[in-house]
């Protein structure tokens, strides 16, 4: 980029870089007391749908029900995730697409969060063919199957090498 005539250069984030930052933001609107995630599933660096983790629309959430169920029972991260009333960003998303008939080929998933296995069956099946993600999450299942399905998962910062500027 030429210089801007104040001796700095324009530098525009990587495309990875700014689907990261808008993930993020998305991660904002989780109404989770455990953990903010946000996912965004795009394809030709076009955003086809967003999603958080929280309860399903009309239900109520754990803060508006006295806290997180599975804090009280003492759950650890990661185990019986059967007993939450949230779903996860992911499954927000790809939920998202299919409400409003967003077809999904070839996809990329941003993820605030590695990807539980449960969400990695749901984004193999949705056709994702990479997964960008910021936090590590321990679910040795998830990594494997995705593997096996042969979808590219990147940790970031690292995963400039896909997307360029």
């Amino acid at each position: 980029m030429p210089d801007d005539g104040h001796g700095t250069l324009d530098q525009r984030p990587s495309w990875d870089e700014y689907f990261m930052q808008i993930c993020r933001v998305v991660a904002t609107r989780s109404t989770c007391l455990r953990r903010q995630v946000g996912a965004i599933l795009v394809s030709e660096r076009r955003i086809l749908s967003t999603g958080y983790n929280g309860a399903p629309k009309g239900l109520k959430h754990c803060g508006e029900l006295g806290g997180c169920y599975r804090e009280q029972m003492r759950v650890p991260s990661g185990e019986r995730q059967e007993l939450c009333r949230a779903l996860h960003a992911e499954q927000n998303a790809i939920i998202q697409a299919a409400v409003h008939g967003v077809k999904l080929e070839n996809v990329t998933a941003y993820c605030t969060t590695m990807p539980c296995v449960t969400c990695a069956k749901m984004l193999i099946n949705a056709n994702v063919r990479r997964i960008v993600y910021e936090t590590d999450y321990p679910d040795e299942l998830s990594r494997q199957m995705l593997r096996e399905a042969g979808i590219e998962t990147v940790h970031w910062p690292d995963a400039d090498a896909g997307e360029g500027h």
